[in-house]
C-alpha cells in the first residue's frame, strides 16, 4: 500500500522539479536579457556622450574655420570669409574705404548671399555704381563645385547693380594677393596693370578705385588695342567669368 501510494505521487514531484528548473532557467534568461539591455543602454549613452563631446570640442572649430572667401572691390575693397556652412565669419578690409564700410556693415554670421545683397545695397556702394563705378566680385574656393555654386549665387546678387564683373579664383592666388596687401579682386587688376607698367606697386593701387585702374590700363594699351575690361574682353557685360587672380 505504501509503495503504491508513493508511486502515485512520484510523477507529481518530478513535475514540480521540472517546473522549478524551468523557472530558474527562465529567470536566468530574463536576467541575461536585462543585463544585455543594460549594457546596450550604457554603450548607447557612452556613445552619445562621446558624440556630444566631439560636437562641443569640434563644433566651434568647424564653424569658425574659413573655407571660402568673397572679395568685393570697387574701392572700398573688402573680403568676406565664409565657413563650410556658407556663413560669414569675418570681414576683412584692404584699404581705408574698406575699413569705413566694414564698420557700417552687419553681415557676420549671415548667409553669404544675404551678406552680399546687404553690401551691394549699401548707400555708399549704390552711389559709387551710379557714378560710373566699376565693381568686381571674386569667389575664392578650393572646391570646384562649391566655387561654381557660390559664383552663381553672387552673380544673381549682382544683377541690376551697375557695371559688375564676377570671377572665381584659387586659394593660392588669394594667398599671393594677401601677401601683397591687396584683396584678390584688386590684385588681379594690379597684375594686369603691372604687365603694362612694371614699375607699378601694390601700394600704388591700394587706394585706387577699380574704374581708375581700368582707365589706367586702357591708357597703357598699345594704340589700336581694344579697351580692357575685367570681363577679359572688350564690352560692358555686367557679369564676366574669369579665373580670378591669374
Amino acid at each position: 500500500m505504501n509503495k503504491a501510494f508513493k508511486a502515485l505521487f512520484e510523477p507529481i514531484k518530478a513535475e514540480e522539479a521540472l517546473k522549478e528548473s524551468t523557472r530558474a532557467f527562465l529567470a536566468e534568461q530574463i536576467n541575461d536579457t536585462a543585463r544585455t539591455a543594460k549594457r546596450r543602454r550604457y554603450h548607447a549613452y557612452a556613445l552619445a556622450c562621446v558624440c556630444l563631446l566631439l560636437v562641443l570640442i569640434g563644433g566651434p572649430w568647424m564653424y569658425f574655420t574659413p573655407t571660402a572667401e568673397i572679395s568685393i572691390d570697387i574701392n572700398p575693397s573688402i573680403e568676406l570669409s565664409l565657413n563650410r556652412f556658407d556663413r560669414v565669419i569675418a570681414v576683412t578690409a584692404y584699404n581705408e574705404d574698406g575699413q569705413e564700410l566694414s564698420r557700417e556693415l552687419n553681415v557676420k554670421y549671415k548667409n553669404y548671399a544675404e551678406a552680399v545683397d546687404e553690401i551691394l545695397s549699401h548707400d555708399s556702394i549704390t552711389a559709387l555704381l551710379n557714378d560710373d563705378g566699376l565693381m568686381t566680385i571674386t569667389v575664392v574656393c578650393p572646391d570646384e563645385q562649391r566655387s561654381a555654386r557660390l559664383l552663381s549665387g553672387v552673380e544673381t546678387c549682382a544683377e541690376g547693380h551697375g557695371d559688375t564683373y564676377c570671377y572665381h579664383a584659387q586659394p593660392e592666388e588669394a594667398v599671393s594677393a594677401h601677401e601683397a596687401g591687396l584683396s584678390c579682386g584688386k590684385y588681379r587688376a594690379f597684375l594686369e596693370l603691372q604687365r603694362l607698367d612694371p614699375d607699378i606697386t601694390p601700394e600704388a593701387v591700394q587706394g585706387m578705385t577699380m574704374r581708375e585702374i581700368q582707365d589706367m590700363i586702357n591708357g597703357l594699351l598699345p594704340e589700336g588695342d581694344e579697351s580692357y575690361t575685367f570681363a577679359g574682353e572688350s564690352g560692358g557685360n555686367h557679369h564676366g567669368h574669369g579665373h580670378g587672380c591669374d
